[in-house]
């Protein structure tokens, strides 16, 4: 295997290779992630792991999967968040339904510090303007510390 080109195998995950963007004049960036993808409850899910190496990106690997297997209360949490995040009274219960019902995960990234943002899509487009998506973090514990909105 080329140093320059790293993967990490994982048997529930799969492949991850290290993340790169060509530009379009052929320059080739290479970022301080690893990339790959899943499915979770027949959805899929992007991933991204935060490392320069395929070891330190593998190190994250429990913690992704704990997180992984925690989505199923995780996911309803993440979207009532986000509605309470940017209403003005305390939601009704329809909205958050709503709002669980139209707000897909489509990213799960992992940092080398514990911290894992789960990045949501607004598949109806009623929510949020689009290019722009909310993003869930969750601290080292799991819990939700900050709602923000990605473009």
């Amino acid at each position: 295997m080329s140093d320059e080109n790293p993967t990490i195998e994982d048997p529930e995950l799969g492949t991850l290779t290290r993340a790169t963007t060509e530009l379009s004049d052929g320059t080739v960036l290479t970022h301080d992630w690893f990339a790959g993808g899943t499915v979770v409850n027949g959805e899929p899910l992007d991933l991204m792991i935060e490392g320069t190496d395929a070891d330190e990106a593998a190190a994250l690997l429990p913690h992704v999967h704990e997180t992984i297997a925690a989505l199923g209360v995780l996911r309803r949490l993440a979207t009532d968040a986000v509605v309470a995040a940017f209403s003005n009274v305390t939601p009704e219960q329809h909205e958050l339904d709503d709002a669980a019902s139209d707000l897909s995960l489509e990213t799960l990234e992992a940092s080398a510090d514990g911290t894992v943002v789960l990045h949501l899509i607004d598949t109806c487009g009623q929510h949020f303007p689009e290019g722009y998506w909310p993003a869930v973090h969750l601290g080292t514990d799991g819990q939700i510390t900050q709602v923000t909105v990605e473009s």
